[in-house]
Protein backbone atom coordinates (compact mmCIF):
# COMPACT_ATOMS: atom_id res chain seq x y z
CA UNK A 1 0.00 0.00 0.00
CA UNK A 2 1.14 3.72 -0.64
CA UNK A 3 2.87 5.51 1.70
CA UNK A 4 1.70 9.32 1.72
CA UNK A 5 4.63 10.26 4.33
CA UNK A 6 6.21 13.61 3.35
CA UNK A 7 8.10 16.55 4.42
CA UNK A 8 7.02 20.24 4.48
CA UNK A 9 9.21 22.80 5.98
CA UNK A 10 11.06 20.14 7.89
CA UNK A 11 8.07 18.70 9.63
CA UNK A 12 7.20 15.40 9.36
CA UNK A 13 3.73 14.88 8.01
CA UNK A 14 1.48 11.63 7.43
CA UNK A 15 -0.46 13.03 4.03
CA UNK A 16 0.45 15.70 1.77
CA UNK A 17 -3.18 17.20 2.03
CA UNK A 18 -3.50 19.79 4.72
CA UNK A 19 -6.45 21.66 6.32
CA UNK A 20 -6.05 25.62 5.33
CA UNK A 21 -6.43 28.41 7.71
CA UNK A 22 -10.69 28.51 7.70
CA UNK A 23 -13.83 28.50 10.52
CA UNK A 24 -12.73 24.51 10.65
CA UNK A 25 -9.26 25.04 11.77
CA UNK A 26 -11.19 27.26 15.26
CA UNK A 27 -11.27 24.79 17.42
CA UNK A 28 -9.56 22.07 19.25
CA UNK A 29 -12.40 19.98 18.95
CA UNK A 30 -12.08 20.41 15.20
CA UNK A 31 -8.77 20.04 15.24
CA UNK A 32 -8.83 16.54 16.75
CA UNK A 33 -11.34 15.53 14.05
CA UNK A 34 -8.87 16.54 11.34
CA UNK A 35 -6.05 14.66 12.98
CA UNK A 36 -8.66 11.84 12.96
CA UNK A 37 -9.63 11.86 9.60
CA UNK A 38 -5.83 11.84 8.33
CA UNK A 39 -5.03 15.38 7.50
CA UNK A 40 -1.42 15.86 7.24
CA UNK A 41 -1.11 19.38 9.23
CA UNK A 42 -3.39 21.93 10.33
CA UNK A 43 -2.82 25.52 9.70
CA UNK A 44 -5.22 27.46 12.12
CA UNK A 45 -7.79 30.13 11.39
CA UNK A 46 -6.24 33.26 10.88
CA UNK A 47 -5.80 35.98 13.60
CA UNK A 48 -6.45 39.28 11.50
CA UNK A 49 -4.13 42.54 12.06
CA UNK A 50 -7.30 44.54 10.83
CA UNK A 51 -10.02 42.49 13.09
CA UNK A 52 -7.92 43.80 15.83
CA UNK A 53 -8.04 47.01 14.99
CA UNK A 54 -11.43 47.70 13.87
CA UNK A 55 -12.26 46.08 17.50
CA UNK A 56 -9.73 48.55 19.03
CA UNK A 57 -11.72 51.73 16.95
CA UNK A 58 -14.99 50.39 17.74
CA UNK A 59 -14.55 50.09 21.62
CA UNK A 60 -13.10 53.64 21.26
CA UNK A 61 -16.37 55.02 19.49
CA UNK A 62 -18.17 53.21 22.18
CA UNK A 63 -16.18 54.93 25.41
CA UNK A 64 -16.05 57.76 23.71
CA UNK A 65 -18.53 59.78 25.43
CA UNK A 66 -18.03 57.90 29.09
CA UNK A 67 -14.31 59.00 29.24
CA UNK A 68 -11.78 61.28 28.05
CA UNK A 69 -8.75 60.30 29.12
CA UNK A 70 -6.04 59.30 27.04
CA UNK A 71 -4.55 56.85 29.73
CA UNK A 72 -7.91 54.89 29.57
CA UNK A 73 -7.83 54.70 25.88
CA UNK A 74 -4.22 53.63 26.24
CA UNK A 75 -5.26 50.93 28.78
CA UNK A 76 -8.21 49.77 26.23
CA UNK A 77 -5.84 49.18 23.23
CA UNK A 78 -3.55 46.95 25.30
CA UNK A 79 -6.46 45.03 27.17
CA UNK A 80 -8.23 44.19 23.52
CA UNK A 81 -4.80 43.46 22.08
CA UNK A 82 -4.14 41.10 24.87
CA UNK A 83 -7.64 38.95 25.13
CA UNK A 84 -6.94 38.49 21.60
CA UNK A 85 -3.94 37.32 21.11
CA UNK A 86 -4.57 35.33 24.44
CA UNK A 87 -7.56 33.38 22.81
CA UNK A 88 -5.22 32.52 20.03
CA UNK A 89 -2.83 31.08 22.47
CA UNK A 90 -4.86 29.01 24.49
CA UNK A 91 -6.03 27.85 20.55
CA UNK A 92 -2.12 26.87 19.90
CA UNK A 93 -1.55 25.33 23.37
CA UNK A 94 -4.88 23.26 23.35
CA UNK A 95 -4.48 21.67 19.84
CA UNK A 96 -0.25 21.14 20.56
CA UNK A 97 -1.94 18.94 23.63
CA UNK A 98 -4.67 17.08 21.82
CA UNK A 99 -2.98 16.11 19.01
CA UNK A 100 0.59 14.58 16.99
CA UNK A 101 0.53 16.18 13.78
CA UNK A 102 1.46 19.73 12.97
CA UNK A 103 -0.45 23.01 13.95
CA UNK A 104 1.11 25.73 12.06
CA UNK A 105 -0.14 29.44 13.07
CA UNK A 106 -1.67 31.72 10.58
CA UNK A 107 -1.70 35.78 11.00
CA UNK A 108 -3.15 37.52 8.11
CA UNK A 109 -1.40 40.73 7.65
CA UNK A 110 -0.53 43.88 5.20
CA UNK A 111 2.36 45.75 7.53
CA UNK A 112 5.10 45.04 9.85
CA UNK A 113 3.72 46.97 12.65
CA UNK A 114 0.60 46.09 14.32
CA UNK A 115 1.71 41.91 14.65
CA UNK A 116 5.15 41.71 14.94
CA UNK A 117 4.63 41.07 19.05
CA UNK A 118 2.09 38.12 18.16
CA UNK A 119 4.79 36.57 16.32
CA UNK A 120 7.05 35.90 19.52
CA UNK A 121 3.68 34.80 21.32
CA UNK A 122 3.12 32.09 18.72
CA UNK A 123 6.33 30.78 18.82
CA UNK A 124 6.55 30.83 22.94
CA UNK A 125 3.08 28.74 22.62
CA UNK A 126 4.13 25.90 20.52
CA UNK A 127 3.35 26.25 17.06
CA UNK A 128 5.44 24.06 14.78
CA UNK A 129 5.61 27.25 12.13
CA UNK A 130 3.91 30.52 11.11
CA UNK A 131 2.20 30.60 8.07
CA UNK A 132 1.84 34.80 6.95
CA UNK A 133 -1.24 35.52 4.48
CA UNK A 134 -0.01 38.77 3.01
CA UNK A 135 -1.65 40.45 0.64
CA UNK A 136 -1.43 44.16 -0.55
CA UNK A 137 -4.19 44.67 -3.59
CA UNK A 138 -2.11 47.12 -5.84
CA UNK A 139 -4.59 49.44 -6.38
CA UNK A 140 -2.95 51.97 -4.66
CA UNK A 141 -2.18 54.81 -7.15
CA UNK A 142 0.33 56.37 -5.39
CA UNK A 143 2.91 52.89 -4.90
CA UNK A 144 4.41 51.31 -7.57
CA UNK A 145 4.95 47.39 -8.20
CA UNK A 146 8.28 47.79 -6.84
CA UNK A 147 6.92 49.91 -3.17
CA UNK A 148 4.50 46.99 -3.19
CA UNK A 149 6.81 44.19 -3.70
CA UNK A 150 8.96 45.22 -0.84
CA UNK A 151 6.19 45.27 1.80
CA UNK A 152 6.39 41.29 1.35
CA UNK A 153 10.30 41.78 1.46
CA UNK A 154 10.65 43.81 4.47
CA UNK A 155 7.99 41.32 6.27
CA UNK A 156 9.98 37.84 5.38
CA UNK A 157 13.15 39.92 6.70
CA UNK A 158 11.38 40.99 9.79
CA UNK A 159 10.07 37.53 11.05
CA UNK A 160 12.33 35.14 9.97
CA UNK A 161 15.28 37.41 12.01
CA UNK A 162 12.33 37.29 15.14
CA UNK A 163 11.32 33.93 15.39
CA UNK A 164 13.29 30.32 15.23
CA UNK A 165 10.55 28.13 14.03
CA UNK A 166 9.63 28.12 9.97
CA UNK A 167 7.87 30.95 8.41
CA UNK A 168 5.50 30.33 5.64
CA UNK A 169 4.30 33.56 2.89
CA UNK A 170 0.96 32.93 1.28
CA UNK A 171 0.50 35.03 -1.22
CA UNK A 172 -1.59 36.52 -4.26
CA UNK A 173 -0.68 36.23 -8.22
CA UNK A 174 -1.09 40.45 -8.02
CA UNK A 175 2.59 40.69 -9.15
CA UNK A 176 4.01 42.55 -12.58
CA UNK A 177 6.67 39.87 -12.41
CA UNK A 178 5.25 36.89 -10.55
CA UNK A 179 8.00 34.02 -11.38
CA UNK A 180 11.05 36.51 -10.27
CA UNK A 181 8.99 37.90 -7.45
CA UNK A 182 8.36 34.20 -6.11
CA UNK A 183 12.06 32.87 -6.96
CA UNK A 184 13.48 36.21 -4.69
CA UNK A 185 11.32 36.07 -1.85
CA UNK A 186 12.33 32.14 -1.45
CA UNK A 187 15.48 32.92 -0.39
CA UNK A 188 14.63 35.31 2.09
CA UNK A 189 15.16 32.94 4.82
CA UNK A 190 11.06 31.87 4.64
CA UNK A 191 10.60 28.05 4.68
CA UNK A 192 7.65 27.63 2.53
CA UNK A 193 5.09 29.53 -0.14
CA UNK A 194 1.98 28.56 -0.51
CA UNK A 195 0.24 29.38 -4.20
CA UNK A 196 -2.21 31.43 -3.81
CA UNK A 197 -4.46 33.08 -0.94
CA UNK A 198 -8.34 34.20 -1.73
CA UNK A 199 -10.04 36.98 -0.62
CA UNK A 200 -12.72 38.54 -0.80
CA UNK A 201 -14.28 39.74 -4.38
CA UNK A 202 -17.11 41.97 -5.10
CA UNK A 203 -20.13 41.26 -7.10
CA UNK A 204 -22.88 43.83 -8.05
CA UNK A 205 -26.80 42.88 -7.41
CA UNK A 206 -28.31 44.73 -10.33
CA UNK A 207 -31.85 44.56 -8.63
CA UNK A 208 -30.99 45.56 -5.20
CA UNK A 209 -27.93 47.70 -6.73
CA UNK A 210 -25.91 47.13 -3.94
CA UNK A 211 -22.56 45.14 -3.83
CA UNK A 212 -22.31 41.81 -2.37
CA UNK A 213 -19.30 38.90 -2.04
CA UNK A 214 -19.14 37.16 -4.82
CA UNK A 215 -17.74 33.16 -5.31
CA UNK A 216 -16.82 33.09 -1.39
CA UNK A 217 -16.20 29.71 -1.97
CA UNK A 218 -13.62 28.36 -4.76
CA UNK A 219 -14.94 25.83 -7.59
CA UNK A 220 -12.76 23.39 -8.71
CA UNK A 221 -11.70 25.55 -12.07
CA UNK A 222 -9.79 28.02 -10.07
CA UNK A 223 -7.06 25.10 -9.81
CA UNK A 224 -5.62 26.19 -13.23
CA UNK A 225 -3.21 29.39 -11.70
CA UNK A 226 -2.09 27.18 -8.96
CA UNK A 227 -1.14 24.33 -11.14
CA UNK A 228 0.68 26.66 -13.78
CA UNK A 229 2.42 28.21 -11.22
CA UNK A 230 3.27 25.12 -9.46
CA UNK A 231 4.64 23.24 -12.47
CA UNK A 232 6.73 26.81 -13.75
CA UNK A 233 8.22 26.82 -9.88
CA UNK A 234 8.67 23.66 -8.62
CA UNK A 235 12.50 23.27 -8.95
CA UNK A 236 13.71 27.11 -9.12
CA UNK A 237 12.88 28.04 -5.58
CA UNK A 238 14.68 27.89 -2.83
CA UNK A 239 11.87 26.48 0.21
CA UNK A 240 9.07 24.23 -0.02
CA UNK A 241 5.91 24.69 -2.28
CA UNK A 242 2.27 24.40 -0.91
CA UNK A 243 -0.69 24.34 -3.21
CA UNK A 244 -4.00 26.35 -2.69
CA UNK A 245 -7.40 26.89 -4.34
CA UNK A 246 -9.36 24.77 -6.38
CA UNK A 247 -8.68 21.67 -4.73
CA UNK A 248 -12.52 19.47 -5.11
CA UNK A 249 -10.68 16.37 -4.96
CA UNK A 250 -8.55 13.38 -5.22
CA UNK A 251 -7.99 14.41 -8.64
CA UNK A 252 -7.02 17.86 -7.97
CA UNK A 253 -4.48 16.79 -5.36
CA UNK A 254 -2.54 14.27 -7.23
CA UNK A 255 -2.19 17.18 -10.36
CA UNK A 256 -0.80 19.53 -7.77
CA UNK A 257 1.81 17.21 -6.41
CA UNK A 258 2.62 16.19 -9.86
CA UNK A 259 3.04 20.32 -10.69
CA UNK A 260 5.89 20.03 -8.16
CA UNK A 261 4.08 20.96 -4.81
CA UNK A 262 5.35 19.64 -1.67
CA UNK A 263 1.46 19.80 0.44
CA UNK A 264 -1.81 20.66 -0.91
CA UNK A 265 -4.16 23.13 1.50
CA UNK A 266 -7.80 22.59 1.09
CA UNK A 267 -10.68 24.91 2.62
CA UNK A 268 -13.48 24.96 0.48
CA UNK A 269 -14.56 21.32 -0.06
CA UNK A 270 -14.64 20.83 3.62
CA UNK A 271 -17.38 23.32 3.41
CA UNK A 272 -19.13 21.34 0.51
CA UNK A 273 -18.16 17.78 2.16
CA UNK A 274 -16.96 18.30 6.00
CA UNK A 275 -14.09 17.35 7.99
CA UNK A 276 -14.45 13.42 7.13
CA UNK A 277 -14.01 13.89 3.53
CA UNK A 278 -10.10 14.25 4.27
CA UNK A 279 -10.88 10.32 4.35
CA UNK A 280 -12.20 10.45 0.60
CA UNK A 281 -9.01 12.70 -0.30
CA UNK A 282 -6.77 10.06 0.96
CA UNK A 283 -7.98 7.32 -0.30
CA UNK A 284 -8.19 8.85 -3.43
CA UNK A 285 -4.59 9.74 -3.78
CA UNK A 286 -3.84 5.86 -1.85
CA UNK A 287 -5.77 4.48 -4.90
CA UNK A 288 -3.88 6.51 -7.66
CA UNK A 289 -0.63 5.89 -6.55
CA UNK A 290 -1.24 1.85 -5.84
CA UNK A 291 -2.53 1.99 -9.95
CA UNK A 292 0.50 3.85 -11.01
CA UNK A 293 3.15 1.77 -8.85
CA UNK A 294 4.22 4.86 -6.56
CA UNK A 295 5.19 3.87 -3.03
CA UNK A 296 5.86 7.34 -2.19
CA UNK A 297 4.78 10.59 -2.74
CA UNK A 298 8.42 11.57 -3.35
CA UNK A 299 8.45 9.05 -6.31
CA UNK A 300 5.87 11.52 -8.75
CA UNK A 301 6.32 14.77 -7.35
CA UNK A 302 7.28 17.67 -9.45
CA UNK A 303 7.18 14.88 -12.68
CA UNK A 304 5.17 17.13 -14.72
CA UNK A 305 7.13 20.28 -13.66
CA UNK A 306 8.33 22.51 -15.94
CA UNK A 307 11.67 21.53 -15.52
CA UNK A 308 11.43 18.04 -16.39
CA UNK A 309 8.65 18.25 -18.81
CA UNK A 310 9.44 17.39 -22.65
CA UNK A 311 7.40 20.43 -23.56
CA UNK A 312 8.32 23.17 -21.02
CA UNK A 313 6.61 25.66 -23.24
CA UNK A 314 3.27 23.95 -22.68
CA UNK A 315 3.32 25.85 -19.28
CA UNK A 316 3.69 28.99 -20.77
CA UNK A 317 1.07 29.21 -23.38
CA UNK A 318 -1.47 31.95 -23.50
CA UNK A 319 -3.37 31.89 -26.14
CA UNK A 320 -6.17 30.13 -27.64
CA UNK A 321 -5.80 29.89 -31.69
CA UNK A 322 -4.98 26.58 -31.98
CA UNK A 323 -7.27 25.18 -29.61
CA UNK A 324 -10.22 27.06 -31.38
CA UNK A 325 -9.41 26.77 -34.78
CA UNK A 326 -9.47 23.54 -34.33
CA UNK A 327 -12.75 23.28 -33.04
CA UNK A 328 -14.23 25.27 -36.25
CA UNK A 329 -17.09 24.11 -37.72
CA UNK A 330 -17.95 22.12 -34.03
CA UNK A 331 -20.88 24.56 -33.65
Amino acid sequence: MADLSCTYLGLKLKSPIIAASSGFTDSVHKIQQFEQYGAGAIVLKSIFEEEILFEYDKTIRDEEEKTGREEFLDYLDVRIRQENIKKYIDLIKGAKEKVSIPVIASINCKSTHEWMSFAKEIEKAGADALELNVFVLPSGLENNSLENEKIYFDIASSVTKLIQIPVVLKISFYFSNLGQFIQKISYTGIKGLVLFNRFYSPDINIETLQVSPSNVLSYPGEISMPLRWMAMMSGRVGCDLAASTGVEDGKAVIKLLLAGANVVQVASALYRHGISYFEVLNHELTEWMDQHNFDKVDDFRGKLSQVKHNDPAVFERVQFMKYFSDKEGLA
